[in-house]
């Protein structure tokens, strides 16, 4: 897996009326928050998408999970294909897509493999590794980016058991701890922030202008209507708003309509980065003649506003960086609890894992058992006839090979637990002369890129044949 990861050099609570700031609580790994970096990644020549890394020569699958904070890519090896080798394949596609130097990729990506990527994976998906330690919003990501790669083929049998149980680690944490009791996300943190800037303690009355209509302003529309604001109106550079904002109880809006709505509005919210940014003299134009302050939120990686749009009269500019910073502090008893229910769940995950490798081989054993058993019983029908002595005799030895296999079957599944699955396998191979072949091994190579922010090959995919492989035509996200 190649991970980046959006990280703050502090974290805080969220500031309320009267406070000067978030309070700074302590330097994690003393690095910046990368989002500039996510955001390159995101606008490069070509969008990395799941089926752009599956079509890396020695690549079974792929899944990439994209968020406004973190970028990761989960690759599945193909079973001939040499880990390292494909590591670094799958490192200059990212490169090509982006224009970002392998060099700079290698220093900001982290690569894991193996129990580390399961762990990493597991806490992502249950908000543990999240700025918003406890968010939900991150669960539907991780199911959206694996339905998008199975749309597009390019997600393993491997990668697909993996994200599945993932998801279901964290439904295991939001049904056994307090750790999501209060809806805690990106998008909650910013809205406290917009209140405290305005002075208020609710949202209700307020107008609010949504720009976006993905996953992340679905979102923001669903958390504005459980906080009670009524009057919420969204506007898309794609033309989709009408459609996407009537489905979700809010009024959709025209370029015409939109300096007349954000004239009127007391917060606007950025959720698209696919267009064009609004600068401070749009915000000029828009508020012409407006006598309340307005805040503006941007939870674009790519931003959806100009920086300078900060330095009119009256208008408040909240960004990413903020939200990061004003974080609210972990609740560590209930933390340690939904870790410990991570670390298990992915121990579960990794043992079962393990324990399918030997599937050939008890399978092998089983057959060889039958094989034996089918010809003690002719032999005793040959001599007897079919009489209830070889009756009596085939059910007896039915029952012997039953419990000749029970121990063994378990013994397995034991020494694949522990890695020692080679130890069965030669086992076999010299105690009955069994030519057993080994299922593949599960090598997945897990990328995940941080800046501060067909069943198949090793994992049952087969190999691809890749050769003369091009890079794909460029796709550019389409705009919202």
């Amino acid at each position: 897996m190649v991970s980046h990861h959006a990280r703050t050099p502090c974290r805080g609570s969220v500031p309320r009326r009267g406070d000067g700031g978030p309070e700074p609580v302590g330097d994690e790994e003393g690095r910046g928050s990368g989002l500039e970096f996510l955001a390159r990644l995101g606008s490069g020549p070509v969008r990395i998408t799941s089926d752009v890394i599956a079509g890396v020569d020695g690549v079974a699958g792929a899944v990439v999970l994209a968020t406004c904070n973190r970028f990761e890519v989960y690759c599945d090896v193909a079973p001939d294909a040499d880990p390292d080798v494909t590591m670094e394949r799958v490192l200059a596609m990212i490169s090509t897509c982006t224009g970002v130097t392998p060099g700079e990729l290698g220093r900001a990506l982290e690569c894991l493999t193996g129990t580390a990527m399961t762990g990493h994976l597991f806490s992502v998906g249950a908000g543990l590794d999240s700025a918003v330690v406890g968010e939900r919003e991150i669960a539907g990501q991780l199911r959206r980016a694996l339905a998008s790669a199975q749309e597009a083929k390019a997600a393993s049998g491997a990668l697909v058991r993996l994200f599945q149980a993932a998801s279901r680690a964290a439904r295991e944490v939001g049904s056994l701890t307090a750790l999501g009791d209060a809806g805690r996300s990106m998008v909650s943190v910013a809205l406290d922030l917009a209140l405290s800037r305005l002075g208020r303690e609710n949202l209700s009355g307020l107008s609010v202008v949504v720009i976006g209509t993905g996953a992340y302003a679905g979102s923001t529309l669903a958390l504005l209507a459980a906080r009670a604001c009524s009057s919420v109106s969204v506007f898309s550079w794609s033309g989709r708003a009408e459609i996407f904002a009537s489905a979700r109880g809010a009024a959709g809006l025209t370029a015409e309509a939109l300096p007349d709505a954000v004239r009127g509005a007391d917060v606007v919210i950025g959720c698209s980065g696919r267009a064009r940014r609004l600068s401070s003299e749009d915000f000029r134009t828009f508020r012409r003649g407006a006598a309340h302050p307005l805040i503006v939120v941007d939870l674009a990686l790519s931003r959806d506003f100009q920086s300078d749009v900060d330095e009119l009269p009256g208008l408040d500019l909240i960004t990413l960086e903020d939200v990061l910073l004003a974080s609210p502090r972990e609740q560590t008893d209930v933390v340690r609890q939904a870790n410990e229910l991570v670390r298990q769940a992915a121990a579960r995950f990794e043992e079962d894992r393990q324990a399918r490798l030997l599937d050939p081989s008890i399978v092998a054993l089983r057959e060889h058992m039958q094989s034996v058993l089918a010809g003690e019983v002719e032999r005793v029908k040959n001599q007897h006839g079919c009489t209830a002595t070889a009756e009596a005799v085939e059910f007896a030895l039915r029952r012997v090979v039953r419990q000749l296999l029970h121990v063994p079957t378990t013994r397995a599944r034991e020494l694949a637990a522990a890695g020692r699955q080679d130890e069965y396998t030669a086992a076999l191979e010299t105690l009955f002369g069994l030519d057993v072949t080994p299922a593949p091994k599960e090598t997945g190579l897990d990328a995940v890129a941080e800046t501060s922010g067909a069943e198949a090959g090793p994992l049952g995919c087969p190999a691809r044949n890749r050769q003369d492989q091009q890079v794909p035509d460029k796709t550019l996200p389409a705009a919202s």
